[in-house]
């Protein structure tokens, strides 16, 4: 258990969402074990005991997350709702604790998987493996940033004037703060095409997910990689980390033969459905910040249809060079495996709305990341530009 915590206090630190110092790591096995030292630790362990949990975290985020949310969170209490995919999906929204108290926390830690105390910090749980607990933890991150960053553009386009000490955490990010712009492109040192064998399609998608998780491209374990064979198509399971992917990839037969599609991943059929429409040789997806930002940022704060955005959007719109899409995760009406295929048709990217970027790769996975990044890189820049033609007059 104690080498558990250790892994993932560390990563915590290693992408920088943590303050060095102040994670709090708790894990239930035979008995309660610990990774860290905070005079917050009789809380935990009264929460321990209040609850049927596996892990329990709690930590100070690093900048900018700390400032947004402190900036996000109600003072006496309440809740952040953040409208990306992965709150939708997975957080539901982030409980605010009105101080740090183990009732409290117990009670809003009974009902969500995370919730934000005074500091601000970030308490978090899982049910079995610590794993879980940084996932939630760092999706609270991730929910957040793009929240924060969402509701600052928006804000400007509809004519108010956010708070100085918002404008000076957009400017602190924009400079690089704690989230430094990654590189684009610097995908030659993924693996040549083509693949020709099962085990060269494993180790290609595992080193893609490494990859793609290292350039800050995706947060927590979100995001996907598939690559199709000889009519096999070999996907990343759901719920897996796209940095341990080593073991976590599915092999779903396309004639139907295998009940591994049922459980292999949840955009299994979008995946599908893409290769199809494209003829391509795979998908990368990942949930890069400014795209998923881009995405919400719409420009049109009177539109009838806000709130619904994911599920249809009658405008057409275009961010970093690629399409905005509507769809759900699922094979659904309204799911990505309908709306998906199309936008990558005409396109090597495709941005899903609050959810990220899809790109195709044919012959290996050096382009795909290269276009994943580009995304990425110019979505930023795009953002800026919003900002500074508002802050013109233009």
């Amino acid at each position: 258990m104690r080498k558990l915590l250790s892994k993932y206090a560390d990563k915590l630190a290693w992408t920088g969402l943590a303050v060095p110092g102040s994670i709090l790591f708790g894990g239930r096995d035979d008995s309660v074990e610990w990774v860290g030292d905070d005079s917050s630790r009789p809380i935990l362990e009264e929460v321990f005991e209040r609850l049927a949990v596996g892990s329990l975290l709690l930590f100070r985020p690093s900048e900018p997350w700390s400032s947004m949310i402190g900036l996000l969170a109600p003072e006496s209490g309440g809740a952040i709702r953040p409208s990306d995919c992965e709150n939708r999906t997975f957080l539901h929204e982030i409980p605010v604790a009105p101080r740090l108290e183990a009732g409290i926390l117990a009670g809003l830690l009974g009902r969500r998987r995370s919730a934000v105390v005074p500091g601000p910090r970030i308490a978090a749980w899982g049910s079995v493996s610590p794993e879980q607990a940084f996932v939630s933890a760092s999706s609270v991150c991730f929910s957040c940033f793009v929240k924060f960053m969402a509701d600052y553009l928006d804000a400007l386009e509809a004519g108010r004037r956010p708070p100085e000490a918002w404008r000076r955490v957009v400017e602190a990010v924009r400079s690089g703060a704690g989230v430094a712009p990654f590189g684009a492109g610097g995908g030659g040192a993924l693996s040549v095409g083509p693949f020709r064998s099962e085990a060269a399609v494993r180790a290609a998608i595992a080193e893609v997910g490494a990859r793609t998780v290292e350039s800050g491209l995706v947060d927590s374990y979100f995001g996907n990689v598939s690559w199709l064979l000889d009519g096999v198509l070999y996907i990343s399971q759901t719920a897996s980390s796209l940095d341990e992917l080593a073991g976590a990839t599915d092999a779903c037969p396309l004639d139907g033969s295998s009940c591994t599609p049922i459980t292999a991943s949840s955009e299994y059929m979008a995946h599908v459905e893409a290769l199809r429409a494209t003829g391509a040789d795979g998908i990368l997806h990942g949930h890069p910040r400014f795209a998923v930002i881009s995405s919400l940022a719409c420009g049109r704060p009177s539109c009838g249809g806000r709130g619904s955005c994911h599920i249809r959007c009658p405008h057409a719109r275009r961010a970093g060079g690629a399409p905005i899409v509507s769809g759900e995760i699922g094979a659904g009406p309204t799911g990505l495996y309908r709306t998906l295929p199309s936008a990558l048709a005409g396109s090597d990217a495709a941005i899903v709305h609050g959810h990220g970027v899809f790109t195709v790769a044919r012959g290996d996975f050096r382009g795909a990341f290269d276009v994943l990044s580009g995304v990425e890189q110019a979505c930023r820049a795009e953002y800026f530009e919003r900002i500074d033609r508002i802050d013109r007059g233009g």
